[in-house]
């Protein structure tokens, strides 16, 4: 087991033999000013510094600025032990980077507790950052793969593609049916909106892959029955910037607005959304029209860890997110759609019985003359209002 080394900065030699007493159960080091400290902390960073504040030279102060500074040594907390007993010095100690204040002469237990204490903050805190890198490889590693995937399947037709988009909810939606509703809905807003059928079309296909970037996520995250702390939280907000990326580079139309989805469809109108923090028009239409679809479906299905919540009360969500959330136009796009939305939540809600997805490449338009030609046969025969 690793045992914690104390790197002790201290110019008075009785100061310095009274410390590695009282903490003779730990590795330590001693120095007697401010530079050789740097040097040692910057060559072999210890656990912990123990840092007197008047020395000649560079003050304690000093030091602690310069160890904050450097990318080496940022992340070792540091205890002032100084005779300077005032509140200004004491908030300076604090506004330089340290993480404690003791002032001399000192009671022996209360040092050896304080030190005890930030020590196994910095373990529990090193321990977070190292499962950290540990995800943040596993992650990289996936997303080099799911890119290798793709170059190689890059001129393959755009249906297998789709069939990437499927794959990625299959992983917290057993039954895939999400992504149908989602890519309905999306269609529906935007024939509100006054898209023409090609574009319709091309949005279609694009919000399939709204979640690709799950490809990269860990199982054991998104699968996680519970709440997420942070860290796992922290991984799931890159899916956006990872589905960008796995789609990135085409020449595809199609797959160059899938790509703007993956990255756009949790962006919020007030700006308050992930991961670049988007507001207004900024954010891509595309990515408007898919965010609301997505709220939407999330709300009115169940999963393991929520319950449904019902039509009336989904629909009183996003109405009062308009202008928070969403852009209220497509807010009001969505509610002139609200039959077709209902048909599609319908047709392919989780309680419906299997049935085939809707085919992926099209032959034909079916029943109403302005409907994409990929809707299914009840989805398409829609009254005039919500054309």
């Amino acid at each position: 087991m690793h045992s914690p080394e104390i790197l002790i900065v201290d110019d008075t030699p009785l100061n310095l033999d009274v410390l590695s007493s009282l903490l003779a159960t730990f590795r330590l080091r001693v120095v007697g000013d401010g530079a050789t400290a740097l040097r040692m902390a910057q060559q072999e960073p210890p656990d912990l510094i123990l840092l007197d504040v008047m020395m000649p030279g560079l003050d304690g102060f000093e030091v602690c600025r310069r160890l904050q500074a450097d990318p080496r040594t940022c992340e070792i907390p540091v205890i002032f032990i100084t005779s300077l007993g005032d509140h200004e010095n004491e908030t300076m100690g604090f506004e330089v980077g340290g993480v404690d204040y003791i002032t001399k002469p000192f009671n022996p237990m209360v040092v050896r507790a304080r030190v005890q204490t930030h020590l196994e903050l910095k373990a529990v805190w090193d321990a977070l950052r190292d499962e950290n890198a540990r995800l943040e490889s596993r992650v990289e590693a996936r997303t080099a793969e799911l890119q290798a995937a793709l170059d190689r399947l890059r001129e393959s037709a755009v249906d297998t593609v789709l069939r990437l988009g499927l794959a990625a909810e299959y992983k917290d939606d057993e039954t895939g049916k999400h992504v149908m509703r989602m890519a309905h809905y999306a269609v529906a807003v935007a024939r509100q909106l006054g898209w023409e059928v090609e574009d319709l079309d091309r949005l279609f296909h694009a919000a399939l892959m709204h979640d690709i970037g799950k490809l990269a996520l860990p199982d054991s995250i998104l699968q996680k029955p519970g709440p997420l702390d942070a860290a796992e939280w922290a991984i799931v907000k890159r899916h956006p910037i990872l589905g960008a990326r796995i789609l990135s580079g085409s020449d595809s139309d199609i797959i160059q607005l899938a790509e703007a989805v993956a990255l756009t469809h949790h962006e919020k109108w007030d700006g308050s959304g992930y991961p670049h923090g988007l507001r207004a028009e900024d954010i891509p239409l595309v990515g408007r029209i898919v965010a609301i679809c997505d709220v939407f479906d999330a709300l009115t299905v169940r999963r393991p860890y929520k319950r449904a919540f019902p039509l009336d009360k989904a629909f009183s969500i996003v109405r009062q997110s308009s202008g928070s959330h969403f852009d209220p136009a497509v807010v009001q796009a969505f509610f002139a759609a609200e039959s077709e939305v209902l048909r599609v939540h319908h047709r392919y809600g989780d309680d419906s019985p299997d049935r085939p997805l809707t085919p992926i490449v099209f032959a034909a338009r079916v029943a109403h003359p302005s409907a994409p030609h990929f809707l299914a046969p009840e989805i398409a025969s829609i009254d005039d209002t919500s054309v």
